[in-house]
């Protein structure tokens, strides 16, 4: 009966007319994750063959809606309308769980914005000497350039993030379909006579879940989207959510699934484990190795748009969990905090360790596998799921169907990541 009178609540909000907000905060929360999705997704998931890729696509949808769901609800559910996420923590598990949760967010995010600093940084170098034919720039003067504008962006506010953010993806929507279709052409269709062993293609399948997690993952943009609207519907808030959650998701599954799909028949694995090894995203892969000067110019201009796009919502996450941790250290040692110092101290920390990780250039796809990954699982599938049995305002959300399904996803996705470090 909760059930149903929480459906029919979801429907109501549904009812209550979209608006312009509520599509800027679908765009937002599409190209979080879009960017991880185009960028490594195809490589990873790809190798494993076309079959098991088919198995990963029919799980991900509900794995993606139902965890991103769950987390909202949770911040949703306190009364604060000001509480983000680790103020949460803090109000249902205590200070020093909230000390160790807001730990494990930052450090599920921060890598994340790390990755990025590479992705943009290699993206723009392999356009330049791929499609210009000029020479490489000294990476350290690119990649701080490149970082400088990004974050310029974000010092300028939520509101021009996420006016920027929507601009982006609109583009970005619609080449990438085209490039999708245009792909078509040249896909190798003995890939669909190739089907791996029963064990095989579970264990293909299970050890890409982690990638998938954080393929599709826009858990770092939950915090501040259920803020806002907890201050726009109120107790509303949580229902709202739900539909828009479930709107970002549909359009996720269904341009990057056509995307990763379109890339991992037009190319061999051979050629994917290629990309891997020169720590490529797929796209710039592509644009070097493909005839067409279509793909050899716009490849690189997706790849940077998505990277643009999902940097701006892991950046709000990232900085979001330093000053948590930042607030809270000095406030249990009972120093005075000074707001503007502590923002001024996490633009210049964001700033030069993503530059040096940037000038590096450590393996994108080992940086997600070990250091992104399990964490991402436990705060996105695991703790939502804890305070839905252990907080009294979550209780309406108990015995359901879909939490088991959650909890499942997330022990696979760690064990998986765990089993790959110990293999």
């Amino acid at each position: 009966m909760q059930e149903e009178a929480i459906n029919t609540q979801v429907q109501e909000a549904g009812r209550q007319g979209w608006t312009r907000q509520d599509t800027t905060w679908m765009l937002s929360l599409f190209g979080t994750a879009v960017g991880a999705g185009i960028l490594f997704l195809p490589i990873n998931a790809g190798m494993g063959g076309f079959w098991p890729l088919v198995m990963m696509a029919l799980m991900i949808g509900p794995m993606t809606y139902l965890a991103h769901r769950g987390l909202s609800r949770f911040v949703c559910s306190s009364q604060k309308q000001s509480s983000d996420i680790t103020h949460v923590v803090e109000e249902y598990f205590g200070v020093g769980a909230g000390k160790a949760i807001t730990l494990l967010y930052f450090f599920a995010i921060y890598p994340i914005v790390l990755i990025y600093g590479v992705g943009i940084t290699n993206t723009i170098d392999s356009f330049i000497v791929n499609q210009l034919g000029m020479a490489s720039p000294p990476r350290w003067i690119l990649s701080g350039l490149l970082i400088l504008g990004m974050m310029s962006v974000m010092v300028s506010g939520e509101k021009f993030m996420l006016k920027v953010t929507q601009l982006l993806v609109y583009p970005l929507v619609a080449i990438l379909a085209f490039m999708s279709l245009y792909l078509i052409p040249s896909w190798k269709m003995d890939a669909l006579t190739q089907v791996p062993a029963a064990g095989e293609f579970l264990g293909t399948v299970w050890l890409t879940i982690p990638v998938l997690v954080f393929a599709f993952n826009h858990s770092p943009a939950i915090s501040q989207f259920s803020v806002s609207l907890k201050r726009e519907h109120g107790n509303n808030a949580a229902k709202k959510a739900d539909v828009i959650l479930r709107n970002t998701t549909m359009m996720l599954v269904g341009f990057v699934m056509l995307f990763v799909f379109s890339c991992v028949l037009s190319l061999s694995p051979a050629q994917l484990a290629e990309s891997k090894e020169q720590n490529l995203a797929i796209l710039s892969y592509l644009a070097n190795v493909h005839d067409s000067g279509f793909v050899s110019y716009f490849g690189p201009i997706i790849a940077t748009i998505a990277i643009l796009s999902s940097f701006f919502g892991h950046y709000l996450g990232a900085a979001e969990g330093l000053k948590g941790l930042v607030t809270k250290q000095l406030a249990s040692s009972k120093r005075e905090v000074s707001e503007q110092k502590v923002d001024k101290f996490i633009l210049g920390f964001m700033f030069f360790t993503i530059w040096g990780v940037a000038v590096i250039n450590p393996s994108i796809l080992g940086m997600i596998e070990a250091l992104g990954g399990p964490i991402i699982a436990a705060i996105l599938y695991l703790m939502p799921m804890y305070a839905v049995y252990k907080v009294p305002a979550l209780k309406a959300y108990r015995g359901r169907i879909s939490n088991v399904f959650v909890i499942l996803a997330g022990l696979l996705a760690m064990t998986a990541i765990l089993f790959g470090m110990l293999s």
